[in-house]
């Protein structure tokens, strides 16, 4: 861009007025905050190009162009973040005083101009939320609550049935002088008392079965629930209980049922097995009786050298009975 343009950029910006704005755009900060305003345009930023913001139409705060460094004025020097890529401007640590209307406007090739409301507030004061009276009968329950903060009150009446809970006259809300606003709603079974702005909130709660009996279903839920949680233990402990009684008798059983056998018992059952054997369970007819070994060699075993005696039975009849 030439002096001569340039110049004529100068003119456009001081004296003009503001033709063509792309859009108005409120911007809400927390008091002490920063902000970011940005240059958005629909064919990109333009490189050659002249760069003014301004503030209110003709407090010029910056001015910018591609052949020289980028004019804070000193109203806003150290107050103020400009930058040369893309020439959004940042501003710093507002206060009520900073509440107006922010304009940028770029000439080059094309004119693009852009406008930023911005407004500053306080954060919210803390609310208070109270219930001032309960009525209560056998099938409803009333709740008149308040809801307070610092300069501002507003009061709300909830019925409660077997059922639900309602707010008389609907949701009840209030906007102050500062454009903040107060309100009071229900939530299921919460009463919110609510206080907020556009760059802060409070709230306060209370749970209205604090106050009123549960509605039927909802104690009819918290009955089953209670009930679920003891009976279920106790039917585990009782289950387990007879688990470790059945497993007790049965190991017990097992033991009684555990016969350790003679072997010479043993042998001489084997032996006795006869088929002229009673089956009634009467003692045997033979009787076999240890006689003492043969003192002969005949018939001996040896073994590893050393002679095994024989152990030999001698057939007795036993009477038979009458």
């Amino acid at each position: 861009m030439g002096p001569i343009s340039l110049l004529y950029a100068l003119f456009l910006s001081w004296f003009s007025p503001i033709q063509g704005s792309s859009a108005v755009t409120p911007v809400f900060v927390q008091k002490g905050k920063d902000v970011l305003l940005n240059v958005k345009t629909d064919d990109g930023l333009q490189e050659d190009v002249f760069v003014s913001w301004t503030y209110n139409a003709h407090n010029v705060i910056v001015r910018s162009s591609s052949q020289k460094e980028p004019k804070i004025y000193l109203n806003y020097t150290g107050r103020i973040e400009f930058s040369v890529k893309n020439y959004s401007l940042t501003l710093k640590n507002l206060q009520e005083a900073d509440d107006g209307v922010y304009t940028v406007r770029m000439i080059g090739d094309i004119e693009v101009t852009a406008q930023y409301i911005v407004r500053v507030q306080d954060p919210v004061s803390p609310v208070n939320l109270t219930v001032d009276s309960v009525s209560n009968s056998s099938d409803s329950c009333n709740l008149t609550v308040a809801c307070r903060t610092q300069d501002s009150l507003i009061s709300s009446t909830f019925r409660c049935d077997t059922k639900s809970c309602s707010e008389e006259g609907g949701e009840r809300s209030e906007v102050m002088t500062s454009g903040a606003s107060l309100h009071v709603y229900l939530v299921n079974d919460s009463i919110i008392c609510n206080h907020s702005n556009q760059v802060s909130w409070t709230e306060d709660i209370e749970m209205i079965e604090h106050f009123c009996p549960l509605s039927a279903v909802t104690a009819e839920q918290h009955n089953n629930t209670v009930y679920a949680l003891g009976v279920v233990p106790i039917l585990t402990v009782i289950i387990a209980a007879a688990f470790y009684r059945h497993r007790q008798k049965s190991r017990s059983k097992n033991i009684e049922n555990t016969v350790y056998a003679d072997p010479k018992v043993t042998a001489a059952t084997q032996m006795d097995q006869s088929p002229t054997n009673d089956t009634s369970g009467a003692s045997p007819m033979s009787t076999y009786c240890l006689v003492g070994h043969h003192t002969g060699s005949t018939g001996s075993t040896k073994s590893g050298g050393n002679t095994q005696p024989e152990s030999l039975y001698a057939k007795v009849e036993k009477p038979a009975r009458s």
